[in-house]
């Protein structure tokens, strides 16, 4: 291993400092959905003509909607030019080929994103947002694996438990798999507007699988205007004419597939949560209770349950912003300790078997210069 590999304490921190600004940009990016405020600022790059880092602040601070999406534009460019001094960092202190390119990559999805980001504003199109939103999953995925190559941790990582680590790295995919698809699933719920298709909770419009025939969702969507109207009219929400001032209760009707959505969605969840708990014991078993990895794998399903939680609580809060926000954030917290415990894992295993081979080489070149000096004795 070359000097250049080794590890470089401020650089991981680095790495740590830009995946935090990650997250953040996606829970700024979930609020904006949350709020429905996309196309608060309906140009691009630009903000109202404007430089984007020039607008003067009465025209975006505390103004509803605005100040939200220029936020996150903001917020996004601070994490695009954290990426491009973490790739030129890697570039500089950093000899290994593969982490360089990862730098390099995380600079394209970075700037891939930020158009997505734009030509969902210019194109006034939700199907880009929901690209743009799963982008930021697996650029979030990335600078996590960034900062866990740039760790002590990852020269130090032994390879005893060999045989755990191959035992649950299925486990793990199966449930990395499934929170995608949960992430993909909400995503779509809140571009589609579908996330109060269903609001009540254990039951779905009082009933175990809602009907879907065109008598029941005319009374689904008529029981959200009503409901709409009287929370509305408890914050004094309501028009001259008594209804709802937002598009919460008149903009998007229900309709079928809303209701399957959101049921596929709950179903996802259910599943979830119990390939968690397997893979919690499965990790305890495979390693020993005392095992960091065991309190990952704690620690993860613990974010999980947290998570449906805060999916019925989004719920019953008539899908309020600040909890539906907290739910797309916590979501890309569980893929991204999920798919670190899968890098890990397959670290350990990658670390064991070279130290296996290792062994076996060596054992092998005993033995053959024991034969080699059997044979010289013979001769003699």
């Amino acid at each position: 291993m070359s000097a250049r590999a080794q590890y470089t304490p401020w650089l991981h921190r680095f790495a740590i400092a830009t995946a935090l600004a990650t997250l953040i940009l996606i829970g700024f990016g979930g609020l904006v959905t949350s709020k429905g405020v996309g196309m608060a600022v309906p140009d691009w790059p630009n903000t109202f003509g404007y430089n984007m880092f020039l607008v003067p602040f009465d025209e975006w601070l505390g103004k509803f909607g605005i100040f939200e999406e220029h936020s996150h534009r903001l917020v996004a460019s601070f994490v695009g030019l954290l990426t491009i001094i973490l790739a030129a960092w890697l570039w500089v202190k950093d000899d290994r080929k593969w982490l360089r390119r990862l730098g390099i990559g995380a600079v394209v999805l970075v700037v891939a994103q930020g158009v997505l980001g734009g030509l969902r504003v210019t194109e006034i199109n939700q199907n880009l947002g929901l690209i743009h939103g799963a982008v930021a999953q697996l650029f979030l995925i990335l600078i996590c694996g960034i900062a866990l190559a740039t760790s002590g941790w990852w020269h130090r990582a032994g390879g005893n438990d060999r045989a755990g680590f191959v035992a649950i790295q299925g486990s793990l995919v199966v449930v990395i798999a499934l929170i995608v698809v949960q992430l993909l699933l909400g995503a779509t719920m809140r571009h589609q507007h579908a996330g109060l298709a269903i609001w009540d909770f254990p039951l779905a419009h009082e009933q175990v699988w809602p009907t879907t025939d065109e008598a029941s969702l005319a009374r689904y969507n008529n029981n959200r205007y009503e409901l709409q109207k009287s929370l509305h009219a408890a914050n004094q929400l309501l028009d001259a004419e008594g209804n709802p001032k937002t598009h919460l209760a008149t903009g998007h009707a229900i309709l079928a597939w809303h209701v399957w959505l959101q049921m596929l969605h709950r179903l996802g969840a259910v599943a979830t949560l119990a390939l968690a708990l397997a893979l919690a014991m499965k990790v305890r078993q495979a390693l020993g209770q005392a095992h960091a990895f065991t309190k990952a794998g704690y620690m993860l399903l613990a974010m999980i349950v947290a998570q449906a939680g805060l999916g019925v609580w989004t719920l019953l809060s008539n899908k309020a912003a600040d909890v539906a926000t907290g739910h797309v954030v916590l979501g890309a917290a569980c893929l991204a300790l999920a798919s670190l415990m899968l890098m890990a894992a397959k670290r350990c295993v990658f670390v064991g078997e070279a130290a296996y081979a290792a062994e076996r080489l060596a054992k092998r070149g005993e033995a053959a210069a024991l034969e080699t000096g059997q044979a010289a004795t013979v001769t003699v």
